[in-house]
């Protein structure tokens, strides 16, 4: 994974969710946050990457007790990983300091080996700095989610065994990226991606009539397994220039539910040739989806049936937050069709990230990008916060392009909208999405339950 698309998933988790709270399901962490073992209050921590991309990586369990904001000592934990309601391993393992750390390798081996040493009373496994825990064998070769079911069977001295502790359970995820050839309109074969955070897709399918991707993914909406997650991600990559599925906006639904416009968010700034379409489900989404599922009368089944349909309906205006969230952008245009030859006046607000106030005397450079090279560019002084800029795009002037809004206000802030002009039915229709994952999160956050 690149940096920059690290990056941009870090700084989604930020936004979302406080630091505290930033665990599970895509973000390489999830915790368990309170266990009463003898007396004592214990949070237990499981981490392991979100890729298995080397040839080893590492997963670390940690047991610190609450009171003292210290690791446990002499922990042995039984640990059973299991993926797709199959058991990988069931073991003993012991951390004289509270951490357990993990060395894994998948392999091409037919089991799965286990290295290290291992104590008299419970066989459990440990490590040395000359002789660490190592797993090896056929584990970690496909994405979705793995289930750590935990129990802790010694705490404070080795052999104070403890009976009938509790089993606890830690979910985490491999993010899985799967491709999916699908027929157009005219028989010509397309591909999708999908790219799960939380479980595997499957069962997707293009309609081009209807215009709407469908597919599933498991998921278990009892109460126990809704309070510890708190987001359920999937992204549905499509190429840029397809066109016949390219949409001012899209609606989606889940099991026939349809999701908060918070949830959705259409992304043409990550990947060079993609249209990344974000389904972010938050947990009190989840509650409101199972709340309304129960009102279909219905049985509840164990997956997510997802639907995303696209809209020729534009909800003006749109609108970006810079990377820095100090200023936003407004952004309409007139007249709705484009066509060449008429003018076409691009009308927007720079305003206060914060606040959402116009701002005054507001420098900007107003540029339109088309294959990688400017087709246009003006700065000017929005002197009321609000201004225009007409261009008249030329008949060669088709395709992916850019509207982008620099130097905001002489700071260097910057932000994208993504257009496609597209000429094939007769008038050239300018469909422009809000490309900016920051300004989605905003939205989120700023109105949760808005449909």
């Amino acid at each position: 994974m690149s940096i920059r698309k690290y990056g941009i998933l870090v700084f989604l988790a930020y936004l979302v969710f406080p630091a505290s709270n930033v665990y599970g399901h895509g973000f390489g962490i999830d915790t368990i946050s309170s266990i009463d073992i003898q007396g004592k209050e214990l949070s237990i921590s499981v981490e392991m990457p979100m890729y298995f991309e080397n040839t080893q990586e590492q997963i670390t369990i940690t047991a610190t007790e609450k009171e003292t904001k210290e690791n446990a000592k002499n922990v042995t934990f039984l640990i059973g990983l299991f993926h797709e309601n199959e058991m990988i391993f069931r073991n003993y393992f012991f951390a004289d300091n509270g951490i357990l750390q993990i060395k894994v390798t998948p392999t091409q081996e037919e089991k799965i080996t286990i290295h290290g040493e291992q104590d008299s009373l419970l066989g459990a496994w440990h490590g040395t700095e000359s002789n660490p825990i190592e797993i090896t064998g056929p584990l970690f070769d496909s994405g979705g989610l793995y289930n750590f079911e935990i129990e802790v069977r010694t705490i404070d001295e080795p052999t104070n065994i403890i009976e009938n502790s509790g089993i606890y359970n830690a979910d985490l995820s491999l993010i899985e990226i799967i491709s999916f050839i699908q027929k157009d309109s005219e028989n010509n074969d397309v591909e999708f991606r999908s790219k799960s955070y939380f479980d595997t897709v499957s069962n997707f399918k293009y309609d081009f009539v209807a215009k709407e991707v469908t597919f599933e993914m498991p998921f278990d909406w009892s109460e126990k397994q809704i309070s510890h997650i708190p987001v359920v991600h999937v992204e549905t990559h499509l190429p840029k220039d397809f066109v016949e599925f390219l949409s001012p906006s899209y609606s989606a639904y889940v099991n026939g539910v349809e999701l908060f416009k918070s949830s959705i968010s259409v992304d043409d700034y990550t990947e060079d040739d993609e249209r990344i379409i974000h389904l972010v489900l938050l947990q009190d989404h989840l509650r409101y989806l199972k709340n309304e599922m129960k009102k279909l009368d219905e049985p509840i089944t164990e997956n997510m049936a997802f639907r995303i349909s696209a809209s020729e309906n534009t909800a003006f205006p749109l609108e970006a937050y810079t990377k820095s969230e100090d200023f936003k952008v407004n952004l309409s245009w007139d007249p709705l069709k484009v066509e060449p030859g008429i003018d076409t006046n691009f009308i927007f607000t720079i305003r206060d990230g914060r606040t959402n106030d116009p701002l005054r005397s507001s420098d900007y450079t107003f540029v339109l990008i088309q294959n990688g090279k400017e087709i246009h560019r003006v700065s000017g002084t929005a002197q009321i916060g609000g201004e225009f800029e007409k261009f008249m795009f030329a008949e060669d002037q088709t395709g992916p392009t850019i509207i982008k809004f620099e130097n905001i206000r002489n700071t260097g802030q910057e932000t994208e909208f993504a257009l496609v002009v597209v000429p094939e039915f007769g008038t050239i229709t300018l469909l422009i999405l809000v490309i900016s994952i920051m300004s989605i999160v905003f939205v989120s956050r700023r109105n949760p339950l808005t449909i």
